[in-house]
């Protein structure tokens, strides 16, 4: 007769430890809400003084500050905004705080890596070429580091959706909670352990609390309602997904054209051509393209691709077709965008900045399509 297996207990030694680690990671592990938030105007500052400082560089012929043998670097300068950003953290409390910390931070930090050209080449080379595409790469992780801890929020513990409640209710102490703020700390309250004391006086407060007029709204709260007001226009008409269709299609069309005639022809003149060999140089100019001319081509093939899908799927699913929309704008600025730096230098800036525009518009239809969903969810349950 078998006996029935029992579990053995674990040494008081391995339960200390999970103790420690539960302990350590409710103390010190809690994850921020609006972290992704922050790192994406962090990225944004960090753009734009990159951009500036060449900019103003290029138009005052590189001035050096300093003199007798001296120059103080502007790195500098970035790694005091940086100190500056971080004593701004240590001192002061509310979200305003935070959102001014990460832009001193991203200043700074745009600043202190704009010239890492000097410290990556024995001769100090600030216009070493590829420097351009080691900042644009740096870029393009802090923007994969925010949409990853964007997406880890939907995974968040019952403890740190609690947490991150508390936090939402520190504004009202500051007489800036409004309605957007207290719903999203009720939704964190009820992912928290609702049992929990603190989480039902919470709950209660926030339902009693007041919330100041909408006039007192940050501009970028009247700029995301004014853009879903429009788009809930052009949406409802007739043939906005023929308009989305078109547009994305005309993109799809330049992409192809871009390609074959920027990287295939480049070096044939317009006598050749005009040629009716111009095949057969094409296909030579094809045997010497390098290796950085290739990755493009495919980066592009790609773009083209996720285009292509989300044209496929507009009838089916807005929402699924707009995703695929924004993978191909994410290729393009993630990728596509790199090698374009790295030929172009800044004469690719044109390019990013339509993407970037493109990705906003796409974030916030996406946003939309998601709660229209939701709410037709929530109708046809009730």
């Amino acid at each position: 007769m078998k006996t029935p297996h029992t579990k053995p207990k674990p040494s008081i030694e391995a339960e200390a430890e999970r103790s420690f680690i539960a302990d350590f990671r409710h103390r010190f592990l809690v994850r921020r809400i609006n972290a992704g938030d922050n790192l994406e105007i962090f990225l944004v500052a960090a753009i734009a003084s990159v951009l500036l400082i060449r900019l103003g560089l290029e138009l005052t012929g590189y001035p050096q500050i300093g003199g007798g043998g001296l120059h103080i670097a502007h790195m500098l300068w970035g790694g005091l905004m940086m100190f500056f950003a971080l004593v701004v953290l240590f001192c002061l409390v509310g979200r305003t705080a935070e959102r001014c910390a990460a832009i001193l931070g991203g200043v700074g930090f745009g600043t202190f890596i704009d010239e890492v050209g000097k410290f990556i080449t024995s001769d100090n080379d600030y216009f070493f070429r590829p420097a351009i595409s080691i900042i644009y790469i740096c870029f393009v992780l802090i923007f994969m580091l925010a949409r990853a801890v964007q997406t880890s929020a939907s995974f968040f513990t019952r403890h740190e959706n609690m947490i991150n409640a508390l936090r939402e209710i520190e504004e009202v102490a500051m007489r800036d909670l409004d309605a957007d703020e207290r719903r999203v700390a009720l939704k964190l309250l009820s992912r928290s352990d609702t049992r929990h004391p603190l989480v039902i006086e919470l709950r209660r407060f926030l339902e009693r609390v007041k919330t100041p007029s909408p006039a007192r709204r940050s501009w970028f709260a009247w700029a995301k309602k004014i853009g879903i007001h429009y788009y809930n226009r052009l949406a409802s008409w007739r043939w906005f997904p023929s308009l989305v269709v078109l547009f994305f299609v005309g993109q799809l069309i330049v992409v192809v054209v871009y390609t074959l005639i920027l990287i295939f022809f480049v070096g044939l003149g317009r006598d050749e051509l005009l040629d009716y060999q111009v095949i057969g140089q094409v296909a030579e100019r094809m045997k010497n393209l390098t290796f950085v001319d290739w990755v493009e081509v495919g980066c592009f093939l790609l773009s083209a691709c996720f285009t292509a899908w989300g044209i496929a799927l507009m009838r089916v699913s807005r929402v699924r077709a707009f995703r695929m929309f924004e993978r191909s704008i994410l290729v393009a600025i993630c990728l596509t965008q790199v090698f374009a730096f790295y030929k172009e230098q800044f004469s690719a800036l044109l390019g990013l900045l339509i993407n970037v525009a493109i990705y906003a518009g796409l974030r916030l239809m996406i946003e939309e399509e998601t709660r229209r969903r939701t709410r037709g969810n929530q109708g046809s349950s009730t």
